[in-house]
């Protein structure tokens, strides 16, 4: 389990293709500082396993199945990644509860500057946007984040500096596709409903 506050920017130094899957290698300081083999890092908010443990880098093995449900399928060697490790009893939990199950994926529609903060709207598939309200959180690449609006397809967030600073949404353009994880929450009281939407 994590929080959606971003620890760290860290940087792909390789891609090994295995057919079914691929070997990550990221480059690191801050989640490695007590990270161990089995360890669990979100990366742009995918839950991985450090599978491999070097003095700045670490490796995690990603499923075929991750592939095609998140966005890890687009990055190359040399982009910035979110990282944060997973939460510990004692860990404030600063952000809301994100368990690194990506639910879909998003892609960035539009960037409103204004002199102190930043309006992102991101696309999000209707069957994922009834998790979605105003004033709740949704984690985008790992990021934990309150939501201003939303429609049936796309929710819009405001971003302050210190966000645009240190995550990979400083830096992401229109058209860039984003892992999505919804309010954990929402999920499990449908269910309890019976499944009853709105």
């Amino acid at each position: 389990m994590f929080t959606g506050i971003v620890e760290e920017l860290g940087t792909v130094a390789g891609i090994e293709d295995q057919g079914d899957a691929v070997r990550l290698t990221i480059t690191a300081e801050t989640v490695l500082s007590d990270a161990e083999l089995g360890a669990s890092i979100s990366v742009n908010g995918c839950c991985l396993t450090v599978a491999t443990l070097g003095e700045n880098e670490w490796t995690a093995d990603v499923m075929l199945e991750t592939l095609k449900r998140t966005s890890l399928h687009t990055i190359s060697a040399g982009d910035l990644v979110n990282l944060e490790r997973a939460v510990t009893p004692s860990t404030r939990l600063g952000g809301h509860i994100v368990q690194g199950h990506v639910d879909g994926v998003g892609r960035i529609v539009s960037r409103e500057p204004s002199e102190h903060w930043e309006v992102v709207t991101i696309s999000i598939e209707p069957e994922l946007a009834r998790y979605v309200v105003e004033k709740g959180s949704i984690a985008v690449d790992g990021i934990s984040l309150t939501v201003v609006s939303v429609t049936e397809d796309a929710f819009t967030v405001s971003l302050i500096p210190e966000t645009l600073a240190r995550t990979s949404l400083g830096f992401r353009a229109v058209g860039d596709e984003v892992n999505l994880e919804t309010d954990i929450i929402a999920k499990h009281v449908e269910k309890l409903l019976g499944g009853v939407r709105s």
